[in-house]
């Protein structure tokens, strides 16, 4: 026990938590065959996974006229709004009285020890999707969890149906033309088809509404390569397992995406850099696995993935094997990359406590350490790592920090 005193505290040090609100690495994610759905909504998707809160939540009263009193209002949709898009929308997404009520309802079913109360002890905490609220008492973590998934909902079908301004315009903005006759049909079809299939839970209608949204959009970024365990991660992974990692300095080399501007272009000749600089640190030794970030980002929606793109590189090009690199193809700004780089350190089983390298050109690799941050602190309300020592113009140390778990409601292609 002695010998993991240290470690204990390091992970204390990084997570901010106490021992028993702690994200566990041997926590296994509920998924659902949408995978956009379970990285944006994890608290409904386990509301529908799991069987006892199924049925316990199925069967209450009053969440049961909540969800008729929805049935209502959006057939009474599909009826009246014609071409007002914005009226589709009221219909499906959670107005704050509605939010307030099902928060309350779910705060006085909970117990410590029923379906909720299991919820909040075998999922919420240990998943780490909902960290920001772990220092909560369980019952208030139950309903700022539900907050955050209805927030969620309600932003995807703000930019993805009604036009919204999303965070980054110029790469996420909607498809459609709000004033265009065919959407306004399209969109009434989605609000109908919201209410199909076994929909019975008070959230099912807006959630599939927002799910349907993103798919029409063209915008299932989320899911890109899923799953990429069993999949173009899956030689990484294998090699994890079996990875001596006191040989080595440093856990992983990341390489944060460099996305070009033309759509012809499959990978800018920034991403070809930075891949030759992560592969001679490959090389000497320094990491045994090279992580590759970015998603189908630049420019505005993109068929070509930077990560994939990097991967294909490293391998062709640099002759780097398959079982080195993991892709992460799923942000679309620095402060994702550091972000999503610390969740699969985390999720794949890497040692958390041991830095990794960021390598990169000398401008970002400055910005990475100086500004970014703060930036990150402002956009996601966390730092997802803590710097390390700077090594070269080019290269830097950092440390992941377990709160990057935490889903981003307002980033649904990359939460």
């Amino acid at each position: 026990m002695k010998s993991l005193y240290p470690f204990l505290m390091l992970c204390l040090f990084y997570t901010g938590l106490a021992a028993q609100d702690a994200p566990q690495q041997s926590y296994q994610l509920t998924k659902t065959r949408n995978e956009v759905q379970y990285k944006n909504y994890y608290l409904l998707t386990l509301f529908q996974q799991l069987p006892g809160l199924h049925k316990m939540l199925s069967t209450d009263t009053v969440l049961n006229n909540i969800y008729k009193t929805k049935t209502t209002q959006v057939n009474e949709a599909v009826k009246t709004c014609k071409t007002d898009i914005s009226c589709y929308a009221k219909a499906l997404k959670f107005n704050n009285e509605e939010i307030a009520r099902i928060g309350n309802r779910l705060a006085l079913l909970y117990t410590e020890n029923n379906p909720l109360g299991d919820l909040v002890k075998n999922h919420l905490i240990p998943s780490g999707c909902y960290s920001m609220f772990a220092k909560e008492q369980h019952k208030a973590l139950l309903v700022k969890a539900w907050e955050q998934d209805a927030s969620a909902v309600n932003y995807a079908i703000g930019v993805y149906v009604e036009g919204n301004k999303p965070n980054y315009p110029k790469i996420d903005s909607i498809s459609f033309s709000l004033r265009d006759k065919e959407y306004a049909e399209l969109t009434s079809a989605s609000a109908l088809l919201s209410l199909q299939g076994n929909t019975k839970l008070f959230f099912e209608p807006a959630m599939l509404f927002a799910l349907e949204a993103l798919e029409l959009n063209e915008r299932n970024d989320a899911a890109d390569y899923e799953p990429m365990a069993k999949g173009v991660n899956l030689a990484a992974i294998n090699k994890i397992k079996k990875t001596d990692w006191k040989k080595y300095p440093y856990s992983v080399i990341l390489v944060p995406g460099a996305g070009p501007e033309e759509k012809e272009v499959a990978l800018s000749a920034g991403g070809m850099i930075r891949c030759r600089l992560a592969a001679l640190q490959y090389q000497q030794g320094i990491a045994p696995f090279i992580v590759v970030s970015g998603g189908r980002v630049h420019p505005y929606k993109t068929k070509f993935s930077e990560a994939y793109e990097m991967k294909k590189f490293l391998m062709e090009v640099l002759q780097i094997p398959e079982s080195a690199i993991i892709m992460e193809p799923h942000a679309r700004h620095t402060t994702t990359n550091l972000r999503n780089c610390a969740r699969l350190m985390f999720r794949y089983g890497m040692p958390i406590d041991k830095a990794g390298m960021v390598c990169t050109v000398k401008s970002q690799s400055y910005y990475i350490t100086d500004i970014l941050p703060e930036r990150c602190k402002k956009e996601l309300g966390y730092y997802p790592y803590k710097n390390g020592k700077r090594l070269s113009d080019t290269e830097s140390e950092f440390y992941l920090n377990t709160a990057s778990l935490q889903i981003d409601f307002d980033e649904p292609l990359d939460p």
